[in-house]
């Protein structure tokens, strides 16, 4: 049976996207985004001219379209839309590696928080846009059952801290699962 045909067989049965496919980024400042978008993600341009760029990190087509939008008005954290997209690295130790990459380009977080769930470091792009680079703190169980506990029910943000001291803690041989808690490296 066929997925479409099997998809009319039950009408009731719940049909949801297998993945988040891409994003789509309207700019004024073409190249210097299409630029930080390959720093920051390592992405490779699939596809360029003097309109559009395809980015992409892995084996989908493309993950980052950049349009090149000459007159439109730069990007306004006060107006509604997206706050910011997230990307996930497979360890701490990933997630450190590319921290200090990028800062050692001149490119630094405005925010590390330590969700509870996630370990997040906050950049903003050349127009604001903020992309959050994270790793799961909690895989070896459900994530959203921390959602339900005490620990978010006071504090549902999470808890900044210092990427410096993480990165140093973890340079040291600091156990990763320790790391991940909240709190392993506050912020000053």
């Amino acid at each position: 049976m066929s997925n479409s045909t099997d998809a009319q067989a039950n009408p009731g049965r719940r049909i949801a996207p297998q993945q988040m496919a891409h994003m789509v980024i309207k700019t004024h400042r073409f190249q210097e985004v299409v630029e930080w978008y390959k720093t920051v993600l390592q992405t490779d341009v699939v596809f360029q001219n003097e309109r559009v760029v395809f980015l992409t990190f892995d084996d989908e087509h493309h993950r980052i379209a950049i349009a090149h939008t000459p007159d439109i008005q730069s990007y306004s954290p006060g107006q509604c839309g997206i706050d910011h997209v997230a990307y996930s690295y497979g360890s701490l130790g990933e997630l450190i590696h590319t921290y200090e990459r990028l800062k050692a380009a001149n490119i630094v977080p405005h925010w590390c928080i330590n969700h509870g769930p996630t370990t997040s470091f906050y950049y903003k792009d050349p127009d604001g846009i903020r992309v959050e680079l994270q790793v799961d703190n909690l895989a070896a169980v459900d994530p959203r059952a921390f959602f339900g506990t005490d620990v978010f029910a006071r504090n549902s943000v999470g808890v900044d801290f210092d990427p410096d001291v993480l990165a140093a803690k973890f340079h040291a041989g600091v156990d990763e699962a320790e790391l991940m808690k909240q709190g392993s490296a506050p912020a000053a």
